[in-house]
């Protein structure tokens, strides 16, 4: 892509904070549009912050972004004074904008009265803003920071720290709404979880192939001149043989395949090809690497 790509790349910093603070902001609105006419309406109680101020507002009627704000601005304080200043400022800002924006949208109508389209809709929503905020390098608090804290003083592992607060919100949905809600949260954070993967890494999967040859040479070049994609040449040994291998490792893009397989196979039926998915490539040809947070 050559020097104006790593220069469009490498922006400025405060060019940077502009687009990281406006993911920040962007991705805290859908989240907030989601909670208001999917989730709330319909009583999913999905795990996090969220769900816990649908659970209260169902016990004792108060309006969900007080709970929020309740719970957000302690936690942040504490991972602050316990933690360090690790979170930094967006942290912060999260902390406090979700709320305000769950409070903002509060007034729109529920686009569903049906709990699975509600789940699935509601979940796509909130993932999508997630990996948005997740992409601004930010976070909107909540159960995330609970989870370091329980991670820092227990040693359990950060994943299974968010997994079981997320499971007991469940459970206690499952207690004070109904087993079914509590289900049909399930759904919800696992579309969640889904899509923030899919908004932070793309839809562009590559196939990435590991190619053992006695013809590597010849398999090597043909990679390079007729499929024009570059590769690396690992040194091996054979498990059985102890013989010394080279290995060809390329990436390619989905419909670059076949055009692979053909290719190595033409010039070595007995070589050895294990494919494997890769999610994200970065680097000349596919994706460049710079300083920017944008998408």
């Amino acid at each position: 892509m050559g020097w104006k790509g790593r220069e469009a790349a490498a922006l400025p910093r405060w060019q940077s904070l502009f687009i990281e603070y406006g993911l920040l902001l962007f991705g805290s609105l859908l989240i907030a549009v989601s909670f208001n006419v999917f989730l709330s309406p319909n009583q999913v109680a999905s795990g996090g912050v969220t769900g816990i101020s649908i659970i209260v507002q169902t016990l004792f009627g108060f309006e969900p972004a007080y709970t929020q704000w309740a719970l957000n601005i302690p936690l942040f304080i504490a991972g602050t004074l316990l933690l360090g200043r690790q979170f930094g400022v967006k942290t912060a800002v999260g902390s406090v904008m979700l709320p305000f924006m769950v409070l903002l949208t509060r007034g729109l109508p529920s686009l569903t009265s049906n709990l699975l389209l509600a789940s699935i809709y509601g979940g796509i929503l909130i993932g999508m803003g997630l990996g948005l905020v997740f992409r601004g390098r930010g976070s909107t608090g909540g159960l995330d920071l609970a989870a370091q804290l329980v991670h820092r003083y227990t040693g359990i592992g950060l994943g299974l720290c968010v997994a079981m607060l997320d499971g007991l919100v469940i459970v206690a949905a499952g207690i004070v709404l109904s087993p079914e809600k509590a289900m049909y949260a399930l759904i919800g954070l696992f579309v969640t979880s889904k899509t923030i993967s899919v908004v932070q890494i793309g839809l562009n999967y590559s196939k990435v192939a590991f190619i053992v040859s006695s013809v590597s040479d010849a398999i090597r070049e043909a990679i390079l001149h007729e499929l024009d994609r570059g590769l690396t040449e690992l040194e091996a040994k054979g498990g059985y043989t102890g013989q010394s291998r080279t290995v060809l490792m390329v990436v390619v893009g989905q419909t670059e395949v076949t055009r692979l397989k053909t290719l190595v196979r033409k010039l070595d039926p007995e070589a050895f090809v294990i494919l494997s998915d890769t999610n994200e490539v970065l680097g000349e040809g596919f994706k460049l690497m710079g300083s920017g947070a944008g998408p």
